[in-house]
Order: structure tokens, then C-alpha cells, then sequence
């Protein structure tokens, strides 16, 4: 048999497979009229399992990959009955609700900042707030802290590095606090080796900054393992801290700004290991904002520690040519070897398919929050 005929059998296949597609999801549609009719719920897990397990149990050598063929067949026809039901009353609600204007242009504003004058988070928060002067906090919580309490209005704080990586401390706060996104904004870093002034590289014992800070310049501290390293809050309130010492050995990595602010000398610029080494800072809000022009969305979620759950969620996204952008999984502090998601995806709520994705997985999916649709500057 030539390639040519193989390819023509193909074709023939697809396209029965295809019809058999239409007419399966249009029993989805009949399912949800019938659910909808007796009060049912759109997800039974045990009925989805018996089939999953016919499946692979009729499928012989090829099992595994006709259960994972139906298991996105399922999640779309789920997406289906959930349109039909009208699932997610209360996301929607809450996006219809959100306030669309912004008042980042608002002198009045209190800004809680992590860190001290001087520091990246500074930096980020003048860029979106550039009316107002930030007030400082650290360590991270004491930021969600003067949001919490009223305090603050937004918080500025960093969530990831494009060279150390994820700012774990951070994804876990968010989790437990659960406050909005308004905005995030990345900041270009170039590192800076500060010290008093007449201190050189050789007379240095120790060299304080935040942890993300050290990781982001391991290379050079790799080459000067015979300075001591500590990690402290942060890399402004580490050069705050070597300004005002006793010592005359010790250096902090921080910003150009902080040095200049806290009468430092710069004895090394722009060592970090990447040159375009960038931390992207988030403000959050106990209020949801939706801007006009916001693109990114962020959601946080758990699943059941099954095989396929992760993928057979994902694949709802990729139905609907969304990208994702960041996917990041943190223990579920109630469950043991269970965890929680927090992902970030381009998409605006204003378009309907987002919205009825976004309603769908709010009704299907354990301990789902909506965390903003926001612009990033």
C-alpha cells in the first residue's frame, strides 16, 4: 500500500471520527437539559471514571491514550452543559461589578511597599504610582498586612524573577490572603556591590542582601567564596544596614539607588548572572479592578491528585487558544501531596469565552479564585 493510500484511509477515518464528535456533543447538550430539568450538578467524577476505565480497558495496547483522548472529550463536553446551565453566578457577578477605573494617577493613595527607600519595589511602585510616596513594610506579609487592615490601598511587591525564578513567600501570601491584582510592572535589574566608602573587593568579609538578590549574582559569589554571604529582608534595608554598622568589611547587593540614598560607595555594577535579569512586581487590592485594556488574567485552584488532572484542565484553555504564561504549584497546607495552582494567562474577562471558562472551572474546580484581570505595565 502506497503512503498516498494510507493517508486517503486517514482522511476517510477523521472524518467520521469528526461527525462522531458533533453528534457527541450534542448529546451533551440533551445531558445538560436533562441535569438542568432534575436539579443534577454538571461534574460526577464517579460516572467520568467508569468510562474513562471502559475506555482503556477496550482500547487494548493503545488504553492510555484513548483514556486521554476522552478525558478532553469529557472536559468539552462539561465546558458545554456548564454554557447551557449558566454555571459561575457568582464569578460573573463579581467581574460585572469590578470598578474599571484604576486611580493610580490619585495623590491621596496609600502605598504599602516592600522593602526600604531605595529598594526595586520602590522603583515599581513610582512607575505605577507616580503621584505618591510609598510607605515601607517587610518582611513580605506585613505588605498584605497594611492592605488587609486598611492601612494601605494597593501593595507593591515582587512575585518572580526572570533568574532566580518564583518568589515562593509571595504565591503562598497570595493563596492565603486572597486579594486582587491591579496591575504588575517589571522592573530591569542591575545589581550593584555597595560599601562604605574606601572599602574595596579585598578588604570585603561579608556581603548581606535578600535571598532573590544573592541567587541572581551566585556566579560572582561563586568566584568569591571566601566572602560570607547572608541573606537579609531586603536589598535596600541591607545597604541601609551597612551604612549605618560599625564594620568596615562588610557590602550589601542592592540598587544604585539605594547606595546613592544611604551614602554608600558602588564598588561593582551590573554583575548579576543574566544581563537582562528582570522582576516582575505585582500591586495588590482588596477591590477588584478591571482596566479597559487589561490582557492578563491570574487564577489559583486545586486539584485531585489523579493522573491526567492537570492536563485534562489545561486542556480547556487550549480549546480556546488562550496562552498560558505561568504555571505555579504550591502545597495545599489541608492535604497531604496535594497542591494548589496559581497560573497566569493573556485574555481580557470582557470576551464571553473567557468568562464562560472562567464560570465553568469557579463551579468545577476546589478552592478556585478569580486573582484580577489586569494590565501589566
Amino acid at each position: 500500500m502506497e503512503l498516498k493510500d494510507i493517508r486517503n484511509e486517514i482522511d476517510e477515518i477523521d472524518n467520521q471520527l469528526i461527525d462522531l464528535f458533533k453528534r457527541r456533543m450534542d448529546c451533551s447538550e440533551k445531558v445538560a437539559l436533562y441535569k438542568m430539568e432534575n436539579g443534577m450538578e454538571v461534574f460526577n467524577p464517579a460516572r467520568e471514571g467508569q468510562v474513562l476505565d471502559n475506555v482503556e480497558a477496550k482500547a487494548g495496547q493503545y488504553g492510555k491514550s484513548a483514556r486521554l483522548l476522552y478525558s478532553s472529550i469529557m472536559e468539552l463536553s462539561r465546558a458545554v452543559q456548564h454554557d447551557i446551565l449558566g454555571s459561575g453566578s457568582s464569578i460573573k457577578n463579581k467581574i460585572l461589578s469590578a470598578d474599571k477605573n484604576i486611580p493610580f494617577d490619585n495623590n491621596n493613595l496609600k502605598i504599602a511597599c516592600f522593602g526600604a527607600s531605595g529598594s526595586y519595589a520602590h522603583r515599581a511602585a513610582k512607575k505605577v504610582f507616580t503621584d505618591c510616596e510609598p510607605r515601607f513594610y517587610s518582611p513580605f506579609k506585613e505588605v498584605f498586612e497594611a492592605v488587609r487592615s486598611s492601612e494601605a490601598d494597593f501593595g507593591v511587591i515582587p512575585i518572580e524573577n526572570s533568574s532566580a525564578g518564583s518568589v515562593t513567600a509571595v504565591y503562598d501570601l497570595m493563596l492565603q490572603y486572597k486579594f486582587y491584582i491591579a496591575a504588575a510592572v517589571d522592573i530591569k535589574i542591575d545589581h550593584c556591590l555597595a560599601a562604605k566608602p574606601g572599602t574595596d573587593l579585598n578588604s570585603i568579609n561579608k556581603i548581606y542582601s535578600h535571598e532573590q538578590a544573592l541567587m541572581q549574582c551566585s556566579d560572582f559569589l561563586g568566584a568569591n567564596q571566601q566572602i560570607e554571604i547572608s541573606s537579609f529582608v531586603s536589598t535596600a534595608q541591607a545597604a541601609k544596614m551597612v551604612s549605618e554598622s560599625e564594620k568596615n568589611d562588610i557590602a550589601a547587593i542592592c540598587s544604585e539607588e539605594a547606595a546613592e540614598k544611604y551614602g554608600l560607595e558602588i564598588i561593582r555594577r551590573g554583575f548579576q548572572n543574566n544581563p537582562y535579569n528582570t522582576t516582575r512586581f505585582i500591586v495588590i487590592s482588596k477591590k477588584l479592578y478591571i482596566a479597559p485594556d487589561a490582557d492578563k488574567i491570574s487564577l489559583s485552584f486545586s486539584l485531585p491528585h489523579v493522573t491526567g488532572s492537570l492536563y485534562s484542565t489545561l486542556c480547556r484553555f487550549a480549546a480556546q487558544g488562550l496562552n498560558l504564561t505561568k504555571i505555579e504549584s504550591r502545597p495545599r497546607y489541608s492535604k497531604s501531596f496535594e497542591y494548589t495552582f496559581y497560573l497566569d494567562f493573556t485574555g481580557t474577562t470582557s470576551d464571553s469565552n473567557v468568562s464562560r471558562l472562567l464560570a465553568a472551572l469557579s463551579d468545577e474546580l476546589v478552592d478556585f479564585s478569580f486573582l484580577g484581570n489586569y494590565k501589566e505595565f
